[in-house]
């Protein structure tokens, strides 16, 4: 984000005549979050979110008409509204694309006008080069928003992480000033993981699941199935949304059912649909965890316990296939 300061028409009108303009994609957005958003603010702020008084001033500067938003110069409501001597919020701050590169282009060749550079992350030197020689005035005032030290240790003494991942340089003091043990980020009764510049780190999550919300259709639509008394299960299929950290499932329309097969396996009656099927050679025998049922004819073994099920089979891709028929139809359906 650039500021441009337009001063061309009237050099000794009052500032709080001077319009602002707000233009981005989300400005509508960001002024809107900015009011509500009161866990970032400071307690006097804070107050002002739940009475009914704006915690920021750029709320008043929009009822009263000095700031004015627009998604793009390109809006009409903009071209109606545009003036000058004029305030310019807009991006982008490397000047390679975006509303600045339009302003930097119609000011640059008058000397009443100026750009103010804001973010620390773009040298605004080799920004300007594709736009030189340079008439229009530019300062670079960058505006640092990450915290120091004692607010990062303040903020991780009370989230309270369990889990701590920082970049090395911040567990030491640094190599100048070793005596400087404030400059390093607090690692008491906590896991810290250090990355280094370039690094990939894996970081272990504990979390196995999570609380998914279900639209009304597919809620509608969900048959569960009974394992057991007071335990059953249904087959869920849509499209999933994640949406600040929350996750919703909508009916998809190119969804379609599917059916499932699970549960413990009834050898009883698994071995009468093999003899039914016409596979009468089958001798089964009970084992520790289960059984093995071995069928001399076809050179095929089957283990079977209480969590899993296995075919060992070296007979034809069209006897495996009918054998595998046969045991989806001994299992649970849903």
């Amino acid at each position: 984000m650039e500021v441009f300061w337009s001063h061309v028409t009237h050099p000794d009108s009052s500032l709080t005549q001077i319009p602002m303009f707000f233009i981005s994609p989300v400005a509508d957005i960001s002024l809107a979050y900015s009011n509500i958003l009161a866990e970032w603010l400071s307690d006097c702020k804070q107050s002002k979110v739940y009475l009914p008084e704006e915690p920021f001033p750029h709320a008043h500067l929009i009822k009263t008409g000095r700031l004015k938003h627009f998604k793009s110069i390109h809006d009409d409501a903009f071209n109606a509204e545009f003036r000058q001597p004029c305030i310019v919020f807009c991006g982008h701050p490397s000047l390679r694309f975006g509303d600045s590169v339009h302003f930097v282009q119609l000011w640059a060749s008058n000397p009443l006008h100026t750009i103010i550079f804001t973010e620390p992350d773009f040298p605004y030197v080799e920004a300007l080069a594709p736009f030189q020689p340079l008439a229009m005035k530019s300062i670079h005032c960058p505006i640092d928003t990450s915290l120091n030290f004692s607010q990062a240790n303040k903020l991780i003494r009370e989230l309270k992480p369990s889990t701590l991942v920082v970049p090395e340089c911040y567990t030491q003091p640094p190599p100048a000033f070793p005596q400087r043990t404030e400059l390093v980020i607090d690692q008491v009764d906590r896991k810290v993981l250090t990355l280094k510049r370039g690094e990939v780190l894996k970081i272990p999550l504990k979390r196995k699941r999570t609380r998914v919300n279900m639209s009304a259709e597919i809620a509608e639509a969900v048959e569960p199935c009974e394992l057991r008394p007071g335990l059953a299960i249904a087959s869920v299929k849509g499209n999933l949304r994640v949406k600040d950290n929350h996750y919703c499932i909508d009916m998809s329309t190119s969804s379609r059912s599917h059916q499932y097969e699970m549960g413990a396996l009834d050898v009883e009656q698994f071995v009468e649909r093999l003899v039914h099927e016409g596979i009468t050679e089958v001798k089964v025998e009970p084992n520790a965890t289960g059984y093995i049922i071995h069928l001399q004819n076809e050179d095929c073994l089957i283990t079977v316990d209480d969590k899993s099920t296995h075919i060992l089979c070296s007979s034809s891709e069209k006897f495996r296939l009918k054998l595998r028929n046969i045991l989806l139809q001994c299992l649970n359906t849903f």
